[in-house]
């Protein structure tokens, strides 16, 4: 195959890709190869892939199913929680380095049983601790649309790959904006599911699961929600389970035409801090977008108390966060030490040892409460729209300062958390970028359970303004 016959490839989403695969114009192996080419070109330069396993997915490409839904397409899988057999489970963390996975998670098996072929993994902030992907172990993720500032967190490596055409989908997890932080900084698509949508291994643990989604980002809404047809439900043993999907599924809902939707707006966030000029023009703009296409926009904010969510939030972050960190500790058979991890890590492991029980009970109760009061706001609406993020992709290095990380993090992303304190969907979609170039995304929150609304709304938005020709300066294909 010749560079530009693989860049061609490589431009084109995964439906388009597995579409080739069936009309036998390409093998899978062609796929995997192109995407190899491209992960090897760029990835010096914006460190987004960790571990490249170039000769295990090209075997798996040679023995892959055609007939699959997306038989041949390569995917990356994001270092953190999510495990195949086989690969580093480092987490991102200098004291998990050495460890390697000895199984597939439920989600990686669902991905290979509809084709899918995993070239490797993607970079992460250690433990999805910010919002930015620089942890010590792999040093950082550079912004294919600007080196020098971040790809965002704790997904970035994936966005990045996304954006800039090594794969076509790429996994990702969210537990307070990890999947759309980094989307709206790559400018690609980035869907959080409903709690429980898709599984999480059953002992991951309560607190974990009452957070975190999983899913991908990807180029296209359509490849979004394929995905999602293809592996939504809990896995095996789980407590947790969402509402049954569409009847025809969610790539139906991407086509499907959908007037009249009650959208809220709020450009600024709960809490009292600035939003960029940059990012209130990207709603702004998208506000005016959708009521072009006959949906009803009205500026509405929920009754939440900001300062108590966020004090309660912060509770169970550093409680998940210590979690995470004492069982890397029992997996390796080492007594977490401060020099096996990140500085902000380490904080919040040891503040999590000082909580009380009292603590975690209040904690709970805010969030939970929180979750009601946002839920019955939502019944009156389809979708809440505001920013992604208060301010464009920082600069790399702006969370290295110690003592005011936590405030940083809350400043650059006050919006995304809500939707994993609810559990319900929200989505990133790049419709705007800055006049210096920079992606902005804008985010929409949904009824739990209602994906399918959010995604048609997504693909009306992307047909009305297309993203996928905007391509970052560093990149190979055209």
């Amino acid at each position: 195959m010749t560079i530009d016959a693989s860049n061609e490839l490589t431009a084109l989403d995964a439906i388009a890709q597995a579409e080739l695969v069936r009309a036998r114009a390409v093998q899978p192996a062609e796929l995997v190869d192109a995407a190899i080419r491209q992960v090897e070109q760029l990835n010096p330069e914006l460190n987004a892939v960790v571990n490249l396993a170039a000769e295990r997915a090209r075997v798996e490409a040679i023995a892959v199913d055609p007939a699959l839904p997306l038989a041949g397409v390569p995917l990356l899988l994001k270092d953190l929680v999510m495990r195949r057999a086989g690969f580093p489970a480092t987490d991102g963390s200098r004291a998990g380095a050495g460890r390697v996975a000895d199984r597939d998670s439920e989600l990686v098996r669902r991905y290979l049983a509809a084709g899918l072929i995993a070239i490797g993994q993607t970079n992460t902030a250690e433990l999805g601790v910010t919002p930015t992907t620089e942890s010590d172990l792999f040093g950082p993720a550079r912004n294919p649309w600007d080196l020098a500032r971040t790809a965002g967190g704790s997904s970035g490596g994936s966005a990045i790959a996304v954006a800039t055409g090594m794969v076509p989908v790429a996994h990702g997890n969210d537990g307070g904006g990890s999947i759309r932080i980094p989307a709206s900084c790559c400018g690609v698509f980035g869907l959080k599911p409903s709690l429980g949508r898709t599984p999480l291994e059953p002992d991951a643990g309560s607190l974990l699961c009452r957070v975190l989604g999983n899913h991908v980002l990807t180029r296209s809404v359509r490849d979004s929600a394929l995905v999602l047809d293809l592996t939504a439900g809990p896995a095996r043993g789980s407590l947790l389970g969402a509402a049954l999907p569409p009847a025809d599924g969610y790539r139906a809902a991407v086509g499907a035409p959908r007037t009249g939707m009650r959208i809220a707006l709020s450009t600024t966030p709960l809490v009292a801090v600035p939003v960029h000029e940059d990012c209130t023009a990207a709603v702004e703009d998208a506000a005016r977008l959708c009521e072009e296409l006959g949906h009803h926009v009205t500026e509405a904010t929920p009754p939440l108390d900001a300062d108590e969510l966020i004090a309660a939030w912060f509770v169970l972050w550093r409680e998940l966060m210590g979690s995470l960190v004492a069982e890397v500790g029992r997996e390796t058979g080492v007594e977490p030490a401060p020099e096996g991890f990140d500085e902000l890590t380490w904080e919040h492991f040891v503040a999590a040892r000082e909580h009380t029980a009292f603590e975690h009970m209040r904690a709970l109760t805010t969030i939970d409460r929180a979750a009601r009061l946002l839920h019955e706001f939502m019944e009156g609406f389809d979708a809440w729209l505001t920013p992604t993020l208060a301010q464009p992709p920082l600069v790399l290095g702006e969370f290295s300062e110690p003592a005011d990380r936590v405030a940083r993090y809350v400043q650059f992303s006050p919006f995304t958390r809500l939707a994993n304190i609810s559990g319900q969907p929200a989505m990133s979609i790049p419709l705007h970028w800055s006049p210096s170039g920079l992606p902005i995304g804008v985010h929409f929150l949904g009824q739990l359970g209602r994906e399918g609304v959010l995604l048609s709304l997504a693909g009306q938005l992307e047909q009305a303004r297309p993203w996928s020709g905007r391509r970052p300066p560093v990149t190979v294909a055209s």
